[in-house]
């Protein structure tokens, strides 16, 4: 039985019922969502308000179950693991926190008493559900693998842009404070400066006045449009590579041939060719 559900509700189920699953709660992770729009109109329908409801305590009994069920199955996620080391390690995984946040929202008013400020900061809670779709949505399961793997070179990337924003708003207080005392009071206002010049959204609510602060805005418009860039180039590689990786696990004894054939013509080394081919094993082991 455990074996059986778990088919169904693992993440990326290959079954007929597992699919089924899969659109059946996606499709109600929207209609929660919509609700949640719905339920920031100042005066709505009193019908509005009564399906809201209704989706509100259906939508928590099905993700509790769904919970439920996936710590049941925990065990089966993490077979090296005892049933109770399983299913903490589970608890604490990312997704499972997801999970819980989507539906303590809702136990919490009646648990313990809040007041309308904390319940609106509840209700905003909700939007954390948005997120369960990365569990059903095979695309966007393949950028937060993209985001992981890609996390050490992404934080040097914005640890450099940050660098810059420090700085630049530093050096853009000193030198326009004194023309525009009004607007770069401190470092911290020419940040937002240094921010939206960066980004290169520019609001043009704050900007350089003096001769240095123009020419200093201006370098620093040109490193920000190549470090930026810098982020989106990484994730971009990363996500080629992916796509390349799962083409690869999708077909490994095609995959394999055709690295035997590079090979063979000379065009891959016995070093490349090896590498390739364990990551091919490596699929054919996980799948």
């Amino acid at each position: 039985m455990k074996h059986r559900v778990y088919a169904v509700i693992k993440d990326q189920s290959d079954s007929a019922a597992g699919r089924v699953f899969t659109a059946l709660m996606s499709v109600l992770i929207i209609v929660n969502i919509v609700f949640v729009l719905v339920d920031t109109m100042s005066r709505e329908p009193t019908s509005l308000a009564a399906a809201s409801r209704v989706v509100e305590v259906v939508s928590v009994a099905i993700f509790t179950i769904e919970y439920l069920l996936r710590l049941w199955t925990a065990d089966l996620i993490h077979p090296e693991l005892r049933p109770w080391a399983a299913r903490g390690r589970y608890v604490v995984s990312g997704m499972a926190i997801i999970d819980l946040l989507s539906i303590l929202p809702f136990y919490l008013p009646a648990v313990i008493p809040v007041d309308l400020r904390v319940l609106r900061i509840l209700r905003l809670v909700r939007l954390v559900r948005v997120f369960k779709l990365g569990r059903y949505s095979t695309a966007l399961a393949v950028m937060g693998r993209v985001f992981r793997r890609s996390s050490a070179a992404l934080v040097s990337a914005i640890s450099v842009v940050c660098f810059l924003l420090i700085v630049s708003s530093v050096l853009m207080y000193y030198v326009e404070n004194p023309a525009q005392p009004g607007k770069f009071t401190s470092a911290f206002s020419a940040l937002w400066w240094a921010v939206s010049t960066i980004t290169t959204v520019g609001y043009g609510d704050v900007y350089p006045v003096t001769a240095i602060g123009k020419v200093l805005g201006s370098v620093i418009e040109l490193l920000g449009v190549a470090l930026v860039a810098v982020p989106t180039g990484i994730i971009s590689a990363g996500y080629m590579s992916e796509i390349d990786a799962t083409e690869m696990m999708e077909n490994p004894v095609e995959q394999s041939t055709k690295l035997e054939g590079l090979l063979n013509d000379g065009l891959l080394t016995r070093a490349e060719f090896d590498t390739c081919k364990q990551r091919v094993v490596s699929s054919l082991t996980t799948r």
